[in-house]
């Protein structure tokens, strides 16, 4: 760590810890130590009510995270936080963000409380290299990461941090960034990307709240969701790096592609010898999946 980074680090501390001694910075680095090597999720966190519903998702979730080793950290890219450029939230206690209208005030009384990570922010900045990552102040835990962690990991005792998307960017790009996030893996760090494969809330068939999560799926939703599966088992990254060309239906799939892109980062961190395996694996309210996808 150079002058200039141990500064910026100082400076994300609370005043309370600036004074903080040298030798517990030095414990701090001690954190990012070589670990056996984490796996990778990417999560279809759908319906933000899954935060506090306790549906057959949120069952698919949890049985997923405990059979997990305990993560020293967990980098979530999230759908919901795009950027001009690409950042990474640096701060120590991050805010959960409610960002969503129209549900039950017990969801925005919701909150996550899981500590930040100073540290592996400023790793993660300094591990990129393809372009130049910015620390972030203000931004927090939308729900595209807090609604999937609090039933993972509803103690909130693991640092959590943000990654964002730059939608300036191509898919090819964000594939390629990621794969730089590969040494994390090794240093405890779980990596997460939160979207849906298929999210078309335009054509969403729902009368009520609670359709949101009624399983049924459009002919061309469960098409895609079948040929996405079927590139990601082949590891055909390239086929799904260039997603508009797998088929017609994949204008209606993803009409816009900020839930689509955290499935890159996942899939731009598999080895070959890795195995990709589904869960949570259906659609609901016609054009939107939850397929979930483990690597490791």
């Amino acid at each position: 760590m150079d002058r200039r980074d141990f500064l910026k680090l100082l400076g994300l501390l609370p005043l309370s810890d600036a004074a903080m001694k040298l030798n517990e910075l030095n414990k701090l680095t001690e954190n990012l130590e070589v670990t056996e090597q984490m796996p990778v999720l990417f999560i279809g966190h759908g319906n933000p009510m899954n935060a506090i519903n306790d549906n057959e998702f949120v069952k698919g979730w949890k049985t997923t995270a405990k059979n997990l080793p305990k993560p020293k950290a967990i980098l979530c890219i999230s759908a919901h936080w795009e950027t001009n450029g690409t950042f990474v939230t640096a701060m120590k206690s991050p805010r959960t963000i409610h960002d969503f209208g129209g549900f039950p005030n017990e969801l925005f009384e919701t909150k996550y409380p899981a500590p930040g990570s100073p540290e592996f922010a400023l790793e993660t900045k300094n591990t990129i290299k393809k372009t130049t990552i910015e620390l972030d102040e203000k931004w927090g835990l939308d729900h595209g990461t807090w609604s999937i962690l609090k039933p993972m990991f509803p103690n909130a005792d693991i640092p959590v941090f943000q990654l964002s998307l730059d939608y300036n960017q191509p898919p090819k790009y964000h594939y390629e960034l990621a794969k730089e996030l590969a040494s994390l893996r090794k240093k405890g760090v779980l990596i997460i990307g939160s979207g849906n494969m298929v999210h078309n809330l335009g054509m969403v068939k729902a009368t009520s709240m609670a359709d949101i999560d009624k399983e049924f799926g459009f002919d061309w939703a469960l098409e895609m969701n079948s040929i996405f599966k079927a590139k990601i088992t082949s590891q055909d990254h390239k086929a799904l790096i260039n997603y508009e060309t797998l088929s017609s239906s994949a204008k209606l799939a993803i009409p816009t592609r900020e839930h689509y892109l955290p499935l890159l980062y996942t899939l731009a961190l598999q080895e070959k010898n890795e195995q990709a395996t589904f869960f949570n694996d259906k659609a609901v309210a016609g054009s939107l999946t939850m397929t979930s996808v483990l690597i490791k």
